[in-house]
């Protein structure tokens, strides 16, 4: 890492916390780095940060509304950033395919990284719909934490240029 360290915001939508934890892991790895819920906070000027990292939950192979938004409001600005693209999800099978249904082509063009990091399924918070979705698809029930460290981890040193 530089002694000169980017000024970097990560700006993330979450459902149930998992998109939340991603960040959360993010940042640590990015010393000083700033992390804002799009449901929850005021989304700071961009300006000020030579790095922005992006990501959502998905569900039903869409991000959250507020991510949505953010993209079709802001994507000029983050094109202009050192960029990092991350969705929150189950699967990761289909990674390109997934990404790119998700993110406009120009923003995954111009990431430096972008990935599906990972989820968690949590009945308890997943109510009765999302547990017959969940016991449908992939025939889980129960807790599950998918969340790959490892993952996390080569993303971020994408995003630095390491």
């Amino acid at each position: 890492m530089s002694d000169n360290p980017m000024k970097t915001l990560i700006l993330y939508a979450t459902k149930h916390g998992a998109a939340r934890e991603i960040a959360r892991r993010i940042s640590e790895r990015f010393n000083g780095a700033e992390a804002c819920d799009l449901k929850q906070n005021a989304i700071p000027d961009l300006s000020g940060y030579d790095c922005v990292i992006f990501g959502s939950s998905i569900y039903a192979g869409m991000m959250l509304k507020e991510a949505r938004i953010f993209l079709s409001q802001n994507a000029g600005a983050l094109q202009g950033k050192r960029l990092g693209l991350f969705i929150s999800g189950m699967g990761t099978d289909n990674e390109k395919e997934v990404l790119s249904s998700v993110f406009p082509e120009g923003l995954l063009n111009s990431a430096k990284a972008a990935g599906i990091l990972g989820g968690i399924f949590d009945p308890q918070k997943a109510g009765v719909f999302g547990r017959f979705i969940m016991k449908i698809a992939s025939k889980q029930s129960g807790y599950r934490d998918t969340i790959d460290d490892d993952k996390i981890g080569e993303f971020v040193k994408a995003v630095r240029g390491e």
